[in-house]
């Protein structure tokens, strides 16, 4: 089957590899190309969306923002052969997804929202979890690529569900990474053996994923991202902006990452949450 990517960074690479391992033919495209270049060796490297199109019977995307899904699924939707199905896996707009759901339609192209979770980690693993909206018979048809890059898979319904469904993850996560910053800060603010605290909250009831990739960053010091902070921002303002009722934890984390935008820390990991803290940034 003839695939195409377009979007080739922390995500995005390892996904295509891991495509390719499954025998697929895989065409990529980057707006930098040196980016996509890096794949030569498992893919061919598109000069433009076009090319791409051309080459493609499935098409994935995992862009930046909700603005770059419209701009990249406009241009694809211009020259996608008929019945085309394109699959977005960037965390985007619920209404964003069940716009360009009902304009494919009109054009004889089929999308797909199709947001994944797991960050870098997960990516190079292939154990990513996905979720995804849209219309059933054409989740059957992607589902076997979906495997070779996932782990946990689940068709969660109409159009925007997958997107629904990945800020319901994203709430939770904010919880969970809120609720390990404060930990470690409070235990290294009163001198205690954070390696020794970090083994015992990992055998215990604090165990979570948090704790144990981004808890032991923090106590490292280790701040690159597997997810950036900026992303991240940008998904708890989707969630925020599109539920029906106040998120007030979720609001909290927000106004937590928009300190450390605003200080210059947007492109460092998700755990650099703690230095909202550390750098005195706090707002008391």
């Amino acid at each position: 089957m003839n695939i195409g990517l377009i979007g080739t960074g922390i995500m995005g690479s390892p996904i295509v590899r891991h495509l390719a391992e499954g025998g697929h033919t895989l065409t990529v495209y980057n707006r930098t190309k040196e980016k996509a270049e890096k794949l030569s060796d498992v893919a061919y490297v598109a000069s433009t969306i076009e090319e791409l199109t051309q080459k493609s019977d499935i098409i994935f995307m995992i862009v930046g923002y909700p603005k770059d899904v419209e701009t990249v699924a406009l241009e694809i939707f211009k020259t996608a052969k008929l019945n085309t199905i394109i699959v977005d896996m960037t965390t985007s707009s619920p209404s964003l997804a069940a716009y360009l759901y009902d304009m494919a339609k009109e054009k004889g192209l089929h999308m797909m929202d199709a947001p994944v979770t797991g960050g870098e980690v997960g990516a190079i693993a292939g154990t990513l979890s996905i979720m995804v909206g849209g219309d059933e018979t054409n989740f059957d048809i992607i589902s076997p690529l979906l495997e070779t890059f996932g782990k946990t898979i689940q068709y969660m319904g109409k159009a925007g569900n997958g997107q629904r469904t990945k800020l319901a993850n994203q709430i939770a996560i904010a919880g969970a990474l809120a609720g390990t910053v404060e930990s470690l800060y409070y235990a290294n603010s009163l001198n205690l053996d954070l390696t020794k605290a970090f083994e015992i909250f990992m055998g215990g009831s604090a165990s979570s994923t948090q704790m144990k990739t981004n808890g032991l960053h923090m106590i490292n010091k280790y701040y690159e991202p597997g997810f950036y902070i900026k992303h991240f921002l940008k998904d708890l303002n989707l969630a925020i902006e599109s539920s029906v009722k106040h998120l007030e934890v979720t609001v909290k984390v927000r106004d937590m990452l928009e300190v450390l935008v605003d200080n210059h820390h947007e492109n460092k990991g998700t755990q650099a949450l703690i230095l909202y803290y550390l750098d005195n940034l706090a707002i008391l």
